[in-house]
């Protein structure tokens, strides 16, 4: 029961945050140009800096980077396990529609949502597994995410995946956390860790603040003659949390780890699908009521998911 509380109030003041962001929608403090502003700090800065931080604060070890990357390969497994499932239980009759549900299923909100758990409940150490995870989502979310989304393998930039904000910070962090290998007393300058330290500090509450401000937004009176959002809604952060939890602990993986990756699939819909959805003209209005309708629901989902998995680590 403990678990179930210590998630839940994590949970409950990430939602505490989202509704100052709410607030701020309602009382026009804040308007789409500075949320969007915000977004993109989130995403440019906040980002890259959480996940440096995260690394730095990780002593260097073997068994530090043997974990680092059976994350990674388990997070690339699962979102080819998800893409798969998508393809079998995800249909509609339009096909831009299809497109935007399957990348809802697939992609969740790991760096937004995730982080902040992952640091309040885990620390440093969930930063640190998280940062695969996040380098695994944005490699097969800016290649097969793209393609998926606009139909077209032409889109494809690999430059783009290299330089997308959440694989630059983990290849930052990487670089500085191998380090020590040939350069033994290396310690990063208070000067340049200290900048990155407070740009970290902000990855709770800014995060949360946009998500509140567009979930203002929700269009309740769509949603409820939009069972196929709801179907979508529940794949996402009930069933692929379920099914991650369920073979990974039948496949002997415990402890923080266990914990870290539960965390990550039981996020809600990626915000990244409603910014490719309107990029390619895939229901963006639509694709933002889901990221809306997921990112409150799991309000309940969450600490019933990762508690269950807390306990049993």
């Amino acid at each position: 029961m403990n678990a179930f509380l210590t998630v839940g109030q994590q949970v409950l003041i990430l939602f505490i945050l989202i509704a100052v962001g709410v607030l701020a929608n309602k009382a026009k403090l804040l308007t789409e140009e500075s949320a969007r502003g915000l977004s993109n700090v989130v995403l440019y800065c906040v980002t890259p800096c959480i996940l440096i931080k995260s690394f730095v604060d990780i002593p260097f070890s073997m068994g530090n980077l043997r974990d680092l990357f059976l994350v990674l390969l388990i997070a690339f497994l699962m979102h080819g396990g998800m893409i798969l499932l998508s393809k079998v239980l995800v249909h509609d009759s339009d096909d831009a529609r299809q497109r935007m549900l399957r990348f809802a299923v697939i992609f969740s909100n790991a760096g937004y949502m995730g982080l902040p758990l992952q640091e309040a409940l885990l620390g440093d150490e969930g930063t640190f597994l998280c940062g695969a995870y996040i380098a695994a989502f944005n490699t097969m979310a800016w290649s097969y995410g793209i393609i998926l989304m606009s139909g077209d393998r032409k889109t494809l930039s690999p430059k783009k995946i290299l330089l997308s904000p959440g694989l630059l910070g983990v290849g930052i962090g990487l670089c500085l956390f191998l380090l020590p290998l040939v350069w033994k007393d290396f310690a990063l300058p208070e000067l340049i860790f200290a900048p990155i330290r407070h740009l970290a500090a902000l990855n709770t509450p800014l995060p949360m603040i946009v998500v509140g401000f567009y979930l203002a937004d929700i269009d309740f009176k769509a949603l409820l003659h939009d069972l196929k959002s709801f179907y979508v809604v529940l794949l996402r952060i009930v069933v692929m949390p379920l099914l991650t939890f369920g073979i990974l602990y039948v496949c002997g993986l415990r402890g923080s780890m266990l914990v870290s990756l539960v965390i990550s699939a039981s996020t809600p819909v990626a915000a990244l699908t409603t910014m490719f959805a309107a990029k390619y003209d895939r229901y963006p209005h639509s694709s933002g009521n889901i990221v809306s309708l997921s990112t409150l629901l799991s309000i309940i989902t969450m600490p019933l998911i990762v508690g269950l998995a807390e306990i049993v680590a």
